[in-house]
């Protein structure tokens, strides 16, 4: 019998806890965790203490959340739901926000907003009924939004800081990542009045991106056109404004994207990307679209890009 100490853990994951892991925001998605909006989003009577624009309209909240549930079940995509949540936290509905997904299990986040805070906490618990190991939850003086890391592959990953994550949250991703074999960390200031990575770029297949110039650091420009990447630049700012970034992808080249962003759908389908639309209107109103409503469980590997 092997010496445990010759054994790494990623090799005795699926046998130990089951199959999960991510590596891209790519790869052929597998399994997501979600949160169904239950009680929390009913009686909000002041969406700014939530970090809202508008009150939601509860049944279409509930109706655009199970219609991606439903696109993600077609897809050969398994839906997990965080099953219980405190009624004052209505946010929960974003739960890309909750958890960072790795090839060897999952960080539990640590909400920078105040009106958000104890989320966590539910996906946490619902990450051990599943049985995904939870490999870290940030602590100390650490926070940090799942949403502000993004994969690449399995040895490539984009950490963002700012105002969602703090030097203490990244310092502690970052060891993390590292002990699993993360040669290439991509470190990226989230420029001011944008939250995560998210908000202002995504994956759309392995060698595309969908980027908004105007707010992209140099950085991103740098690492993607190294790495051969078609750079398509957000082409309208209204679009911008309906999320038009705020997309999953399924599988390289097919993404799940919000309706009314007709010239963007252009542009990446001029890329090669097949773009499926989903009205997710009233869930928006809230600061999120669908990759914010979708934290990834499991998703095949892909192509190592160095």
């Amino acid at each position: 019998m092997n010496n445990i100490q010759e054994t790494g853990f990623h090799s005795m994951m699926k046998q130990l806890y089951g199959d999960f892991g991510v590596d891209s925001e790519v790869g052929r998605l597998r399994s997501v965790l979600m949160r169904r909006p239950g009680k929390e989003i009913e009686g909000i009577t002041d969406p700014a203490a939530v970090a809202m624009k508008e009150i939601w309209d509860v049944g279409k909240v509930r109706e655009e959340h199970d219609a991606l549930a439903e696109i993600y079940r077609s897809n050969g995509v398994e839906v997990h739901y965080i099953e219980e949540m405190a009624p004052h936290l209505p946010n929960a509905v974003y739960a890309r926000d909750l958890v960072l997904m790795t090839p060897e299990g999952a960080i539990v986040a640590r909400p920078a907003a105040g009106c958000r805070i104890g989320e966590e906490v539910y996906a946490a618990r619902q990450l051990a009924k599943l049985g995904v190991p939870i490999i870290k939850t940030i602590n100390g003086d650490g926070i940090f939004d799942g949403a502000c890391c993004l994969w690449m592959d399995r040895k490539t990953c984009m950490l963002g800081y700012g105002k969602r994550c703090n030097p203490s949250a990244a310092a502690q991703v970052e060891e993390e990542l590292r002990n699993m074999g993360v040669e290439h960390l991509i470190k990226v200031e989230i420029p001011r009045g944008m939250a995560h990575l998210d908000s202002f770029m995504a994956f759309a297949d392995l060698k595309v991106a969908l980027v908004l110039k105007i707010a992209a650091p140099d950085t991103i420009y740098r690492e993607l056109e190294e790495r051969e990447f078609n750079i398509v630049d957000i082409p309208d700012y209204e679009e911008f404004g309906r999320f038009c970034q705020n997309f999953v992808a399924l599988e390289p080249g097919k993404i799940v994207m919000p309706t009314g962003c007709p010239k963007t759908v252009s542009a990446l389908e001029k890329a090669g990307v097949e773009c499926m639309q989903l009205d997710v209107s009233e869930i928006m109103k809230g600061n999120g679209a669908i990759h914010c409503m979708t934290a990834f469980l499991k998703r095949d590997s892909v192509p190592l890009y160095k």
